[in-house]
């Protein structure tokens, strides 16, 4: 890739995605980083979430709920996502790496990693419907 010219605008949507655990969208983004930008617009927004992925410096999350989520963690970790409010929500679990020699074992390619979604209910909707 070509040497990106330093942006302040992504600088802050790096560090905004770094201070957060939350998952956020492309809209959520733009919400926080507008207060900083104002006339940052939704577009420079979408295109600096995609460099960041294309640098290494995030990774998407497809949640099946249409929109893409990002995370500055790009370490092989895991995703809850719950299917009453939509939160995203790391799982503290080491890596199941025996998944990967699982599925190479019936496939002749090279498998270098995974991602592996795990769904349900959150613990605070869960704790809503108990009172």
């Amino acid at each position: 890739m070509a040497n990106v010219k330093f942006s302040r605008q992504r600088e802050a949507i790096r560090e905004y995605l770094a201070s957060t655990k939350s998952h956020p969208t492309a809209d959520m983004v733009y919400n926080q980083i507008q207060s900083i930008y104002p006339n940052i617009s939704l577009g420079t927004v979408y295109r600096n979430l995609n460099l960041l992925v294309e640098q290494g410096d995030a990774i998407k999350v497809s949640c099946g709920d249409g929109m893409e989520h990002f995370d500055s963690d790009t370490s092989e970790h895991y995703h809850f996502i719950c299917k009453n409010c939509g939160d995203v929500i790391d799982l503290d679990m080491e890596c199941i790496n025996h998944i990967n020699t699982i599925a190479g074992s019936a496939f002749d390619g090279k498998i270098d990693g995974s991602i592996t979604y795990f769904y349900g209910i959150c613990p605070s909707c869960l704790a809503e419907t108990k009172e």
